[in-house]
């Protein structure tokens, strides 16, 4: 099952694990309205594409193929670099270590209220089909 980032912490925080409040985009005008709701001076905003690597990965325009922006997931400190970020990932596509060449369209963003990062943890799951179990 591969679900996006903000659909991850949705569930996470439906079962009482504290997350970062975040909001889930598909327009600019969606990121804008996320970073005046969530307040914060500091904002994550992040391309949501089943695939990791976001962070390192490169933007690309469809049609052309040129170079849009380097980074999948950037930081904002104004309402004006929301907007820049926005506009330049939505509907480009974002190469990355694990997407391969062709790379995949970001349709989704999500809008992440900044924080001090002390330690970055990652959870994978993987199911046994066979034993109908987690390993």
């Amino acid at each position: 099952m591969n679900i996006h980032e903000y659909q991850g912490k949705s569930l996470l925080k439906q079962h009482g694990v504290p997350v970062l409040e975040g909001v889930h985009c598909t327009t600019v005008s969606d990121a804008l309205s996320a970073y005046d709701q969530l307040g914060s001076k500091v904002v994550a905003v992040k391309s949501q594409i089943h695939a990791g690597g976001r962070g390192k990965g490169n933007l690309y325009a469809p049609e052309s193929g040129d170079l849009v922006m380097e980074g999948g997931v950037k930081i904002a400190f104004s309402r004006e670099e929301v907007e820049t970020y926005a506009t330049n990932i939505l509907g480009n596509i974002l190469v990355t270590i694990q997407t391969g060449e062709e790379g995949k369209l970001v349709r989704n963003l999500y809008v992440e209220a900044g924080c001090d990062i002390a330690h970055e943890y990652y959870l994978a799951i993987l199911v046994d089909r066979e034993n109908k179990s987690v390993l």
